[in-house]
């Protein structure tokens, strides 16, 4: 289904500057929220490498910030990803004639599709499911195709969806699997449209940052937590985290 696109549009031409300025915002809101229920106890609650810690300040010449940083941006790597996912189905659903919902879905019910932001994000107990939900609308909708849209897969490509999952064989002529570059493409009738929103994300995300209070985007009080921490009981922050994650095992309790 082609579309007409916007050349007006600062950002991309096939979804309104708008649109996508109020996707990279609620991105944006989804980030702080996953910072703010991040606290100093859940961040221990998951165990800490501290081993890993040790080889990434040294090998990696990172300071004790920068680790606690990166150990952050770990752990809360999975809620990062569903929202980025979230993210590419509410771009899609500002494309002419599609909405979300289902993940998205053509206005004349022509299309429906399911996103998924990365291509090992599935397991087979996940994958069984969502290609039965697929052949589902495929049968209540007699003139639909339905997709399973891997954002990030291992190539380009557009295909029927055939698999054996938990060792049964799935097939149905209108369910497929296709890559991000290519769901892009059908919905907006241009091919090069995810190349296009890749260039155009950094300065749509620049002018959105533009326009937010410095306060809103405080750091995570979970380094000034250790720190404070780490002061009181005159450790260092790396000493500070291992003791808090294994003070139980054999000789941490003596840091």
């Amino acid at each position: 289904m082609n579309n007409i696109s916007n050349p007006k549009n600062k950002y991309v031409d096939f979804v309104e500057d708008e649109h996508l300025l109020k996707c990279v915002s609620n991105l944006f809101n989804s980030y702080l929220e996953a910072k703010k229920e991040f606290t100093k106890k859940k961040f221990y609650s998951n165990k800490v490498d501290v081993f890993k810690l040790i080889f990434d300040s040294k090998f990696n010449d990172l300071t004790e910030d920068d680790l606690i940083k990166l150990e952050m941006s770990r752990q809360i790597d999975k809620s990062v990803n569903n929202a980025i996912g979230t993210f590419h189905e509410e771009i899609l659903g500002g494309i002419k004639g599609y909405e979300s919902g289902y993940d998205i879905k053509a206005n004349d019910e022509s299309i429906f599709a399911e996103i998924k932001n990365k291509h090992n994000t599935m397991n087979s107990s996940s994958a069984e499911s969502a290609f039965q939900k697929l052949a589902r609308f495929a049968d209540d909708h007699r003139k639909a195709n339905c997709y399973l849209v891997q954002i990030l897969a291992k190539k380009s490509f557009s295909k029927k969806w055939e698999a054996i999952i938990n060792g049964k064989e799935y097939s149905h002529s209108r369910v497929h699997i296709v890559s991000g570059d290519k769901f892009y493409a059908l919905l907006s009738g241009d091919p090069d449209s995810f190349f296009k929103l890749y260039e155009a994300l950094p300065r749509a995300v620049e002018d959105f940052l533009k326009g937010i209070d410095p306060k809103t985007e405080k750091e995570n009080s979970i380094i000034e937590d250790i720190s404070t921490s780490a002061e009181t009981t005159k450790r260092s922050i790396l000493d500070e985290i291992a003791f808090e994650n294994f003070y139980y095992y054999q000789g941490f309790k003596n840091l």
